[in-house]
């Protein structure tokens, strides 16, 4: 397809190094899908790639964003997943189908889009077929950019390694994308979900979400309510979405032989407990990098069966990067979006 595209890229770290930049749109190669863009999630990963790399080799000019949606313009020879007219959304990391995740002890990696691999910030992307999955047909391209990374990890977290059963207690950190998926997904297996939260406003929005009990975190002992609600059971499943020092107090909270998924970094890169729970629990202590294709083509398929709902906080024009990336640094009730 001749013609130029907008991209978004840095040539060095740092988000205030963020432009606009123009380019001719890629064909389809061999194997290849040209898509073009409709949606483009952000999530609290593509701030801290713009920041710091997060340990990559980042390659300059930089294309950020890993999750989208789009429609396939044109397929390349021997493509046979799709055609054009189709709605897709990328896959996260490419290289892991199922099972196994790729890597080894010395060298564990992720290649995924907006890293290692290219990102999506632009008005087409060209990537190979097995980058991208159906889109579900319940939900507008918006909500389907949000599957991919938060999505998923709340899918391979509570479904693929957790197996929730009706009756589950399942914590949940926070309203960000990850916790909301959660929320959601927990309760469609029929679990009693709780949810902390510093602010009143976004637990009153969760409990109508279908949360069963909102802990205030800023003005109340959240290990504690969690006790009591549970009469002294504790969470069968946690989502430890905080990092740092706060796994020691979901150590606390979970049940024996519980399940804690440790998702996020917001209080720190380097988690710490104590290990006197750890051994007297048992616990399951599960960390969780996204997910793999096949997750997220299952999770497509809940959400048609299901009608789950993505939450999605804002949207904001493709030239409003900046904007949509300073809110998500003020913490957005579910994801933020960018439309194309």
């Amino acid at each position: 397809m001749a013609g130029l595209m907008k991209q978004w890229t840095i040539d060095a770290l740092g988000a205030q190094n963020l432009k606009l930049t123009e380019r001719a749109i890629p064909e389809a190669g061999p194997g290849d899908v040209l898509v073009r863009t409709t949606a483009i999630s952000l999530n609290f990963r593509d701030k801290l790639v713009l920041e710091n790399g997060m340990g990559m080799p980042i390659a300059f000019p930089f294309v950020p964003g890993s999750d989208m949606a789009g429609v396939v313009e044109a397929v390349g020879s021997g493509v046979s997943r799709f055609q054009p007219g189709d709605r897709v959304i990328s896959v996260f990391d490419p290289t892991w189908i199922d099972g196994q995740k790729p890597g080894t002890a010395r060298h564990p990696t992720s290649y995924a889009l907006g890293g290692l691999n290219p990102g999506v910030a632009s008005e087409y992307v060209s990537f190979p077929e097995g980058w991208f999955v159906h889109a579900p047909e319940s939900v507008d391209d918006g909500e389907a950019s949000t599957l991919p990374c938060a999505g998923v990890t709340a899918w391979y977290a509570l479904v693929e390694k957790g197996r929730p059963k009706a009756g589950d207690r399942v914590v949940v950190q926070g309203t960000g994308g990850v916790s909301l998926f959660g929320l959601q997904i927990a309760k469609a297996h029929g679990a009693e979900v709780i949810v902390t939260s510093s602010s009143r406003d976004k637990l009153a929005r969760a409990l109508e979400l279908g949360a069963d009990h909102g802990i205030d975190r800023a003005n109340e002992d959240w290990v504690e309510r969690v006790l009591e609600i549970t009469a002294d059971r504790g969470a069968d499943h946690i989502l430890e979405l905080a990092g740092g020092a706060n796994l020691g107090r979901s150590l606390q909270a979970v049940a024996v032989q519980g399940r804690i998924s440790v998702i996020g970094v917001f209080e720190g890169a380097e988690i710490s407990a104590p290990v006197t729970p750890v051994l007297l629990k048992s616990p399951v202590i599960q960390g969780i990098g996204v997910g793999h294709r096949r997750a997220l083509e299952d999770l497509v398929a809940a959400v048609d069966r299901t009608g789950l709902k993505p939450v999605v906080d804002a949207r904001y024009p493709f030239g409003e990067l900046s904007a949509a990336l300073a809110h998500l640094d003020r913490g957005a009730f579910g994801k933020v979006v960018i439309e194309v």
